[in-house]
């Protein structure tokens, strides 16, 4: 199959399957004569399993030391299970910092009930004193609102 195909049986994009065979996730495929990149259903499972891993926002080292495991059957899983372990603390760590970004912004909110003046506004007056956010979240991803989570310049 062409790349279109493969991402659209794989729910992605174009970009993403490019991006992965340049991390070296998934394999270079075959060539066409006509130089068209070729998958095959190895590659649709791979890509299917990346994109499990990624919707659980694990980065792509994680995702590589999987696919190590997956290509080794016959190693012991313990690096699996710790892995993943370490995976749902980085988790808890995060909803821990993210519960306390809600208490601040929702802080910050109460500091403006109406509609006002913005020379009046205490949202933008809190925002301009120190202290609101002295430490900010160790994990935060700028420009992800409303989207999956993406590690850096991985396409959607």
């Amino acid at each position: 199959m062409k790349i279109g195909e493969l991402a659209r049986l794989a729910g992605s994009n174009v970009e993403t399957i490019r991006y992965y065979e340049r991390e070296g996730l998934l394999p270079k495929p075959g060539r066409s004569e006509g130089n068209y990149r070729i998958y095959g259903p190895m590659h649709l499972e791979r890509l299917t399993f990346i994109r499990h891993c990624r919707g659980l926002d694990m980065t792509l080292d994680e995702i590589r030391t999987l696919l190590h495991f997956k290509e080794s059957p016959e190693e012991n899983c313990g690096e699996v299970n710790r892995l993943l372990d370490e995976h749902i603390g980085h988790v808890v760590r995060r909803i821990g910092e993210l519960q306390a970004l809600e208490k601040q912004l929702l802080e910050l909110r109460g500091r403006c009930p109406d509609e006002r003046q913005a020379s009046t506004c205490g949202i933008l007056e809190g925002l301009s004193q120190s202290g609101i956010n002295e430490k900010p979240m160790e994990n935060h991803i700028p420009g992800v609102h409303g989207t999956a989570l993406n590690h850096p310049k991985e396409p959607e």
